[in-house]
């Protein structure tokens, strides 16, 4: 049976618990940071991220230029941060299409005909057959380098793990009592689903979404540093650390800054996600 307090407590009860996870509010503090950066990025640039000047290529940190320069003169700074609003963008949007891919997909699968659980379950397992990586490999090499193709190829890709979730919990919910007394007071199954189902899916969605925005960044990041993704001139993370490859032992630094900022969203994502486990997971608490 779902949880019986009212649904204002459980709101208030639900962010009592997140407010006393220390992971969570780490998270949510580094994200917090992350956010604002890639918001006002362009405020935050101090020299042209894109403007290629020769002279001053592998310069040494100054005041002018705070992280150095890379090979080709562009401030390193100033790349990380118009890469911070087009890496994390293009995860939230890449995360945002799967969620709405996945969750969708397998309420169908759960709660209509079994002809229609059966096709999309076979769909699925046959987009498994590959390990994630190799997927997106080949389907954003199937479809050529560029950010839109990208996306495509992770939403290929993420979605089936949101339907299996979402699938494995409505199975379980569906042949409850509660959901039977709906049924026979009258209820079609867009209302069981409305009311009913999506209060159960919304938490673990929630919190596998956020371990996936971290995910998401390295697979784009890695998609561009296999020359699959964002193109050169590109500030974006992935490209960075593939444009800094060849001068890895001469200029170390052109990989390991965005190397680390990569790092360090994925943490807060990590950190995020463990925090929604503990605090909206029941049976985690108990």
């Amino acid at each position: 049976m779902p949880d019986s307090a009212p649904a204002g407590e459980k709101r208030s009860r639900n962010w009592r618990m997140m407010q006393r996870s220390p992971m969570l509010c780490a998270g949510a503090g580094i994200g917090a940071v992350v956010l604002l950066v890639a918001l006002f990025s362009p405020w935050l640039v101090l020299n042209d991220p894109l403007l290629i000047q020769m002279s001053e290529r592998l310069q040494s940190p100054s005041l002018t230029y705070p992280l150095g320069t890379d090979h080709l003169g562009r401030c390193i700074f100033s790349r990380l941060m118009a890469g911070t609003s087009a890496t994390l963008g293009l995860s939230l949007l890449a995360s945002f299409i799967v969620v709405a891919i996945g969750v969708p997909v397998g309420l169908i699968a759960g709660f209509a005909s079994r002809r229609a659980d059966a096709f999309l379950m076979r769909l699925a397992d046959g987009a498994g057959a590959l390990p994630e990586f190799l997927l997106a490999i080949a389907v954003a090499g199937f479809l050529g380098p560029g950010l839109t193709n990208v996306i495509i190829a992770i939403a290929a890709v993420k979605w089936i793990g949101y339907a299996r979730l979402v699938r494995g919990i409505v199975l379980t919910e569906r042949n409850k009592d509660y959901i039977l007394a709906s049924i026979v007071s009258g209820s079609g199954k867009w209302t069981i689903v409305r009311l009913h189902l999506l209060r159960q899916v919304y938490s673990p969605a929630a919190i596998m979404a956020a371990a996936d925005v971290g995910k998401t960044i390295l697979l784009i990041s890695a998609l561009s540093y296999l020359g699959l993704g964002a193109q050169p001139p590109s500030p974006e993370w992935g490209a960075m650390l593939s444009d800094g490859r060849p001068y890895f032992q001469t200029a170390p630094e052109l990989m390991v800054y965005p190397g680390l900022c990569i790092l360090i969203v994925v943490l807060a994502c990590n950190l995020l996600s463990d925090g929604l486990r503990d605090a909206l997971d029941i049976r985690s608490r108990s």
